[in-house]
């Protein structure tokens, strides 16, 4: 696996890197995949969604998002930045599967990839450390990230940062689904343990993280905002560090914490899509909002925004 997290690295590393140089190395192994380029003000981005056919139709269907503002921030700074693991994780992932499925290995599921390619992104000021800014904002990014066909979602993003979560690796958050913050999934916990060898990490979230930005509240980062725009459980897998990070920040990509993360999220789509995994308890969700009703709200930009 540490083949693809090179090849995606070396990929969106480059200063030409593109939609194109992606689904090239995707149609490699027989993957459909979409480009859609979109500009506005700030620069233009390639959103690439991609899907990895699963051996039964009605099986469950993994999300896999790898979510950032942008893979570089050229000309003020040179090479991949902290925040391109999103999209270098989410690459990788792909690569690796579609390589799975081509020697016979199919999952029961279908993976659905997308994350988007942007080398010459804008930073914006953020405290403790500079946010990486986009050419396009969150809203955008879910429309041409998530997919209704996504029972469960994995939203990858770097979430180095700050000073909540301090240690190298990669952790995961609580399930968020429909404004609700739920208990962290034992299936996942377990996976987290397999596929590292290690206790697992959580990432500790607030109320303000799950909603959508613009509401000129505090968010982590961007690693919650996939949960805004549907109604499937959304889990986060942050790669993170000892020490805050800004997003565009250089020489922070920790090739061995992506292999792990990117290890976590090909172990969840096996074991999700054949139904060996769940992202929540269905049973004391129904009885959460039988009990207080609807968090729905938290979805949406509020009363007054």
């Amino acid at each position: 696996m540490f083949d693809k997290i090179q090849q995606a690295y070396d990929i969106l590393s480059r200063p030409d890197a593109d939609g194109e140089l992606v689904r090239d190395a995707l149609e490699t192994y027989g993957l459909d995949t979409e480009v859609t380029t979109i500009s506005t003000d700030e620069g233009s981005t390639d959103f690439v969604k991609t899907v990895v056919p699963g051996a039964d139709p009605d099986a469950p269907t993994l999300g896999v998002i790898g979510r950032l503002g942008g893979v570089a921030a050229r000309p003020a700074e040179l090479g991949p930045v902290s925040d391109a693991d999103g999209a270098i994780v989410a690459l990788a992932v792909a690569l690796h599967l579609g390589e799975m499925r081509a020697r016979g290995d199919v999952l029961a599921g279908d993976v659905r990839i997308a994350t988007h390619v942007c080398p010459d992104a804008p930073t914006s000021p953020h405290d403790p450390v500079p946010f990486m800014g986009s050419p396009v904002d969150t809203s955008t990014m879910n429309e041409h990230e998530v997919d209704e066909e996504m029972d469960a979602v994995v939203s990858v993003d770097a979430t180095k940062g700050n000073r909540v979560h301090c240690e190298r690796g990669f952790a995961i958050t609580p399930t968020v689904k429909e404004g609700w913050v739920l208990k962290v999934s034992d299936s996942l916990l377990d996976i987290q343990e397999r596929s590292t060898g290690r206790p697992p990490s959580t990432l500790t979230l607030t109320m303000q993280d799950i909603t959508p930005y613009g509401n000129d509240v505090h968010h982590i980062n961007s690693i919650l905002q996939p949960a805004t725009a549907t109604d499937a459980p959304v889990v986060g897998v942050a790669t993170t560090s000892v020490s805050p990070v800004p997003g565009c920040g250089t020489g922070a990509n920790y090739l061995t914490d992506l292999l792990d993360a990117t290890g976590f999220v090909v172990e969840t789509a096996k074991d999700f899509t054949r139904g060996r995994a769940s992202f929540y308890d269905e049973t004391e969700y129904d009885r959460l909002t039988s009990l207080y009703g609807s968090m729905g709200r938290l979805q949406t930009l509020g009363e007054g925004v």
